[in-house]
């Protein structure tokens, strides 16, 4: 099992910068790749992010490539989302997510932690 527990939510106005921080326990010997994801109120889920946690390879949603830079600390167990540029569509739960190297899909998620951005 791994646990995800994320922090570094808010309130930002649009332009403004947020980091998002997921800390992750347990099995993590055995993790694969790490995720953002987020849900605004009324659409699905939608992938923002996601890093490798062996290489650093990462990859981004169209949305926000050039904005948003996802990064990991092997040693503390934690992945970054770093959000630059923020815009109102940006507001969203964000939640943290892991999966296994042999899993095909994300099997462990954290609580999510709310990013509002205001006009």
């Amino acid at each position: 099992q791994v646990r995800l527990v994320e922090s570094g939510g808010g309130l930002v106005q649009a332009g403004g910068s947020l980091r998002l921080s997921c800390t992750a326990s347990g099995r993590t010997l055995n993790l694969g790749r790490l995720g953002w994801f987020r849900q605004a109120p009324g659409k699905e889920r939608e992938s923002v992010a996601a890093v490798w946690w062996s290489t650093g390879s990462t990859n981004y949603a169209d949305s926000v490539k050039g904005r948003f830079t996802i990064s990991r600390d092997n040693a503390k167990n934690t992945v970054y989302l770093q959000m630059n540029s923020l815009k109102p569509e940006d507001t969203a739960v964000y939640y943290c997510a892991a999966r296994a190297m042999w899993a095909s899909d994300y099997n462990y998620w954290g609580q999510g932690t709310q990013v509002t951005v205001s006009s």
